[in-house]
């Protein structure tokens, strides 16, 4: 499959056995990009492509969930669907193409394959929908939708938005539908053409004829009265169980197995359920169709976590927990689609727990499954736009979410989780969010339908849809994935839906106002400092000093775990409290602006010794000279004989002046006295050097003669350059 430069190479292929019951499709879908498509080869240690990565998962989901409602009801043959980007020009982006893809190679194969399934994107760029926009145009758009479905209805649809409206989502589906009905008509006429191959019925994996009805006889019955009461999860199991028990002792003889009756059992229970529902309006905890589970929530709830919540919906319940970090934190993802030699590196990042104790079973744990994925991308897609700029808030942001209890609806219970775990930890959110799940139940039959809010486990197996729809409480949407277990999804279902989401997200918001304890929206004492400063061209050499010299003493002196300055002339500091961020911060400040006259550092090194000063180190990188005048209250002669390398003194700051500091320890000492602090002037030091020539008794006419050799040459004579000027008076050694 081609779509300008971007070409996608897809098998079907199936075993030549069935292997399952018929009850469910046994379908996988391995997508692959190859950093060669793009010209590239991986930046990583190995270099050969094969291992999945976790942007491939969720393609692989995108692709199967419109796939799977189309294979011929009783196909239990094991089917793979296997794709690679071969090639990709950086314009059309793959996943579309690959939905299309998969479904045309279905439908030329024997597979039993219904329908043409198409797929297509659409962005929202400058107030209208626009399908299948470039690489190029999806950077200004405020919507990313993927929308899968056949020429007669919509089967999937997944977006991520910028808080547009209901009506803006629901134009925009309108025309991808449009587009993908012309798509598939396009494909089935192909496919007439001569195209396909004959379809293999012959090993489909069918009831016995009538056993369906005889387990209606038996169940149906007692399966509604049950669902027609209010009932915990639990309690359900128990009666289905012992309904499920009663068919198989009665049933299972001759030819009719066990599994046969089981998956009949499953069929009947669907349809108790519904009738329940469409006939009398009530649903199998005994909540009406709009109503949304009791909701608890509790912030704070672990003590050295940076932010944490315990958010509870009836039986769904997940532990969510912020983490702040710099930008090393961050998650850098390597891919066929980036620039050659670089990583794209997401600031904010969501990864969601599914424990198989949550559902009370016992099973794997480790690496993330493709459900665990996938749930997880779609809570990160629904908070990301309330997250604030990196100028407002300079961490990388880390959300993670166990779920402790399932019930239905656990990835928007992350959504709502993750909200609040934010706000203890301190993050500024553009405004908070909800999620909510919606399920319906459809009688093809008749065309009845109702759209149920805030779906249980039982009602999202047993339905027709999965409907999660995520924003704020004013119409806005961040988030939205549908999944049709049938065709007939109209238009009309999905705006009733819409509406009642709106109406459930309300709700929810205002439960979680309710929070207690409420989040603390501060940074936790245990939360890192971040701390970002714009630093010119010019000055970055003094910050990082040679080899990296002053940045390494700014993070040893300070504590710092970490200092970075950016190819766009950012520093960043990232350090474990908020006095180590604040001390490199002020070590920072003191390379980038001269500290001012009057300033008073404690316990300045004393790096060096002269007859006519010492050099003192106030921070690292900057350096400044004591004269020997200003060393203490009395004249010295010789500064060596008052102090040695390596002790600490007091030092105030006379003058800043051409980046050279001039400093005092006198001033210090009357400053602490309570005394002026007034400067030695010229005349002072030249009345103190003759009365030291005339001590000096013979000498007196060696020193006077020094004195005025070291105006005229400097250094030579021991002198710092940087503190005198023609006609003053300089202390001197003689040798």
């Amino acid at each position: 499959a081609t779509h300008g430069e971007t070409v996608i190479y897809t098998t079907a292929c199936c075993d030549d056995k069935p292997t399952g019951d018929g009850n469910f499709v046994p379908l996988t879908v391995n997508y692959a990009e190859r950093f060669s498509a793009s010209g590239r080869t991986s930046s990583g240690f190995i270099k050969r492509d094969g291992r999945t990565r976790d942007s491939e998962v969720l393609i692989s989901r995108l692709v199967d969930r419109p796939l799977r409602p189309l294979f011929q009801k009783g196909w239990a043959n094991e089917t793979q669907v296997l794709q690679w980007v071969l090639s990709y020009d950086d314009v059309h982006l793959p996943e579309p193409l690959a939905i299309t893809a998969a479904s045309a190679a279905l439908l030329v194969s024997e597979i039993p394959f219904q329908k043409a399934v198409a797929g297509v994107r659409v962005g929202w760029i400058d107030g209208a929908p626009l399908v299948n926009p470039t690489v190029q145009q999806m950077k200004t758009s405020t919507l990313d939708l993927v929308l899968a479905g056949t020429r007669d209805a919509v089967l999937m649809v997944e977006g991520y938005c910028q808080l547009l409206t209901d009506e803006q989502m629901m134009q925009c589906v309108t025309v991808g539908s449009q587009v993908v009905a012309s798509m598939c008509e396009q494909m089935e006429a192909w496919v007439k053409g001569g195209a396909g191959q004959p379809k293999n019925m012959r090993q489909l994996v069918l009831l016995p004829e009538g056993l369906e009805q005889r387990v209606e006889g038996l169940v149906s019955a007692q399966l509604q009265e049950v669902y027609s009461r209010a009932t915990t999860k639990d309690e359900r199991s128990v009666a289905e169980g012992a309904a499920a028990g009663r068919a198989l002792s009665t049933l299972v003889k001759g030819t009719v197995t066990a599994n046969d009756v089981l998956v009949a059992f499953k069929s009947v229970q669907s349809e108790a359920m519904r009738r329940v529902v469409l006939d009398k309006g009530t649903r199998i905890d005994g909540r009406g169709l709009t109503d949304i589970r009791p909701i608890r929530s509790r912030a704070n709830l672990l003590p050295r976590t940076h932010g944490s919540c315990l958010f509870t919906r009836g039986e769904t319940q997940a532990i969510v927990v912020a983490t702040l970090g710099g930008k090393a934190d961050a998650l850098k993802i390597d891919s066929m689609r980036n620039v050659a030699g670089t990583e794209v590196e997401e600031p904010f990042y969501l990864q969601y727990f599914f424990p198989p104790s949550s559902v009370g079973e016992t099973g794997r744990v480790g690496m993330p499954g493709r459900r665990e994925l996938g749930h997880g991308e779609l809570a990160q897609r629904a908070l990301a736009p309330i997250i604030p700029t990196g100028s407002d808030f300079p961490y990388t942001i880390r959300v993670e979410s166990t779920i402790t209890e399932s019930n239905g609806s656990s990835s928007m219970a992350t959504v709502c989780g993750g909200c609040l775990a934010m706000l203890d930890a301190g993050v500024p959110l553009v405004r908070p969010v909800a999620g909510v799940a919606m399920g319906l139940i459809l009688d093809q039959a008749t065309g009845k339908w109702v759209v149920l809010s805030d779906i249980l486990g039982t009602e999202d197996a047993l339905g027709d849809m999965d409907f999660k729809v995520a924003g704020d409480d004013c119409g806005r949407l961040t988030a939205f994935q549908m999944d049709i277990k049938v065709e007939g999804i109209t238009l009309d279902i999905m705006t009733q839906a819409l509406a009642q989401a709106r109406k459930g997200r309300e709700h929810v918001l205002g439960e979680m106002a309710k929070c207690s304890p409420a989040p603390r929206q501060i940074l936790s004492p245990s939360a890192p400092r971040v701390i970002r400063i714009p630093v010119a061209v010019a000055q970055r050499a003094a910050v990082v000093g040679p080899s990296g010299r002053t940045v390494r003493q700014i993070r040893e002196i300070s504590g710092a775990t970490a200092i970075n300055i950016s190819d766009e002339g950012v520093l960043e500091i990232n350090a474990p409290g908020e006095a180590s961020a604040q001390k490199a911060q002020e070590l920072v400040d003191l390379l980038l602006n001269p500290p001012a006259k009057g300033r008073i550092f404690r316990g300045a090194c004393v790096i060096g010794v002269q007859a006519f000063g010492v050099f003192v180190n106030i921070g690292p990188g900057c350096e400044g000279l004591v004269h020997v005048s200003e060393l203490d209250t009395q004249m010295l002669a010789d500064a060596s004989s008052f102090v040695k390398v390596g002790e600490s003194i007091d030092v105030m700051v006379l003058d800043n002046t051409q980046g050279k500091l001039a400093l005092s320890r006198r001033s210090v000492l009357l400053s602490d006295s309570g005394q002026p602090t007034v400067p030695i002037t010229a005349a002072s030091r030249r009345a103190a050097a003759a009365a030291l020539a005339a001590a000096a008794g013979p000498q007196g006419d060696l020193i006077n003669g020094a004195l005025e050799a070291a105006l005229t040459v400097g250094d030579k004579a021991h002198v710092h350059q940087d503190m005198v000027s023609d006609q003053d008076e300089v202390d001197i050694r003689q040798h």
